[in-house]
């Protein structure tokens, strides 16, 4: 329900499965990611207490994502950071992927809604170095 994919030892994303349900409060990722996912799971009644959050300056050295897949399937392949391709997965209608390191593509193998949450401010194309996805042969093979 929770698959931690990792590479060399170090932690590329966190795959949280629809399926996936626990009392009380988790946090998936270590506290030095610069995006942080948690899950909650409270019943009728609980009381989070109103705050407000400080303003802190924080230093982001590169981008993390969080896609919520509302709707369909999509494949997400997963690369090192050479470009090169290393394993994919099939995410599903409520799975949700912290994309934390390395490189990533993917491929809508049904219609989908995905619904992603990333640091800003956002520049598009500065943020980004784009290269060649992998054949579709391959990638079946890994899944």
């Amino acid at each position: 329900m929770i698959e931690n994919i990792l590479f060399d030892q170090v932690l590329m994303a966190i795959i949280i499965r629809s399926e996936f349900k626990r009392d009380g409060i988790t946090f998936f990722t270590p506290g030095e990611f610069s995006q942080q996912l948690g899950y909650m799971n409270r019943p009728k009644g609980y009381l989070i207490e109103p705050h407000i959050h400080k303003h802190l300056e924080r230093k982001v050295m590169y981008t993390q994502e969080v896609l919520l897949i509302k709707s369909g399937v999509v494949r997400v392949d997963f690369y090192d950071e050479n470009q090169t391709y290393l394993q994919s997965r099939s995410l599903h209608q409520g799975d949700v992927i912290l994309l934390a390191s390395g490189g990533h593509g993917f491929e809508i193998l049904e219609d989908a809604e995905i619904i992603e949450v990333k640091q800003g401010p956002y520049s598009c194309e500065d943020d980004k170095v784009k290269f060649t996805n992998i054949k579709n042969t391959l990638v079946t093979q890994s899944l």
